[in-house]
């Protein structure tokens, strides 16, 4: 079999829906628009704008 004649299984597969962790921003900041997360060590700071969009910065 040739590998153009190899059947694609990559098309026409049902998505897995894995349903993912989800947090309520406001809550993190805890009353505040402000809050730090911790990855590996290292510290990120995520802001909720005016415009109630969210930042993360390192």
């Amino acid at each position: 079999m040739s590998y153009s004649s190899q059947a694609d299984f990559t098309r026409n597969q049902p998505a897995q829906i894995t349903a993912l962790p989800t947090h309520v921003a406001r809550d993190l900041m805890e009353g505040g628009t402000q809050a730090r997360i911790e990855l590996d060590g290292k510290i990120y700071d995520l802001r909720i704008t005016r415009a109630g969009k969210l930042i993360l910065t390192k």
